[in-house]
């Protein structure tokens, strides 16, 4: 009995460093992505903000307004984060743009 738990301990670490190797990997690439102008301030012309709010607004469950939001956002910016989520620290208007509450004005 005292084997299976330090073997499925052992199981459990391994899991856990192969899952932080992969959200590394993920981040460098992302790294490289913004450093090559795909993303980031001034990435995107005002004619592709549906496309690309299109895409981050895709696994939402309010997308009217998503989508109302993030091309508002991206028509001053100039640009829409990677991903359906988070990942607003590529882009700084986006970001930093917020409401007479305080809360962020883009999805």
């Amino acid at each position: 009995m005292a084997r299976f738990f330090a073997w499925t301990f052992l199981l459990l670490i391994l899991v856990s460093i192969a899952a932080s190797e992969f959200s590394l990997e993920g981040q460098e690439q992302l790294t490289k992505k913004i450093q090559k102008g795909k993303y980031g301030p001034g990435s995107l012309k005002s004619f592709q903000c549906p496309n690309a709010c299109g895409r981050r607004c895709s696994q939402t469950q309010y997308h009217k307004p998503c989508m109302f939001f993030c091309q508002k956002c991206c028509r001053k910016c100039l640009c829409v984060p990677p991903g359906f989520y988070g990942n607003k620290q590529v882009c700084a208007c986006y970001n930093n743009w917020k409401t007479k509450r305080g809360g962020p004005k883009c999805p």
